[in-house]
């Protein structure tokens, strides 16, 4: 299946132009022709099965055969805030295979312990669109700017809230905690972890304290491990 991802489509027109860039490895790199079919996906859950008509390296033109809305949409949304990494290959990594898995809108947070307070979000919007097409999904996640975890703790969130660390205190398994089919929103700290004022400001915020094993994870493999049982525990 050769897929294309195709964020500006309209579901009520039969006929579709790709971009220069998608057009090029359309033609010249996958070799495509006319007659052939793709896929689309518009990043809002629709999956279009579209033929193509005139195989122009610039400009190809596709005739859309069949549109599905809400493609495989999941019963639940995920929302993780997590800190970026001082090595930003480990947070790309984390947001390939959070999109593969399932993810529906991610957060860098700034924290006290942060090595990292910046992030070039094309390059991480490219991977996630990358893993997308890679993992045939309909939903682009949403990236956000970057933003402090003070900020953050301050905005509205309609769901349950939950905070992972490693310091001393009460906290409960994420299985344990999660309502099924709902709304979820996860921090995830820096390697240093969230300090104990951070801890006792999302406490406030009325964010659960959450653990996600016994083992210490780096903050990329805490991210992925939360959005796995996440997606396991809502399809069981």
């Amino acid at each position: 299946m050769q897929l294309f991802y195709t964020p500006d489509i309209d579901p009520s027109l039969s006929q579709y132009f790709l971009s220069e860039e998608e057009s090029k490895h359309c033609i010249r790199v996958l070799r495509l022709t006319v007659g052939n079919e793709v896929t689309l996906v518009d990043g809002r859950g629709g999956l279009y099965r579209a033929v193509i008509t005139d195989a122009h390296p610039k400009r190809t033109i596709l005739q859309i055969m069949e549109v599905t809305a809400e493609f495989n949409k999941r019963n639940h949304y995920l929302h993780i805030a997590v800190a970026p990494t001082k090595n930003i290959e480990r947070l790309e990594w984390f947001l390939e295979k959070a999109t593969e898995i399932g993810i529906d809108e991610i957060t860098p947070i700034i924290c006290q312990r942060s090595e990292r307070k910046d992030v070039k979000l094309d390059r991480l919007n490219k991977i996630i669109t990358a893993a997308i097409k890679q993992s045939i999904k309909a939903y682009h996640p949403f990236l956000n700017e970057p933003v402090s975890l003070n900020k953050l703790l301050k905005q509205d969130f309609s769901g349950q809230k939950f905070i992972a660390h490693c310091d001393e205190g009460e906290k409960t398994a994420l299985a344990q905690s999660i309502q099924k089919q709902s709304r979820y929103l996860i921090l995830i700290g820096p390697e240093g972890d969230f300090t104990p004022a951070e801890i006792e400001e999302a406490l406030q915020s009325e964010y659960k304290p959450i653990t996600l094993g016994e083992s210490r994870l780096r903050t990329e493999t805490a991210a992925l491990v939360a959005c796995f049982e996440v997606n396991f525990l809502n399809r069981l």
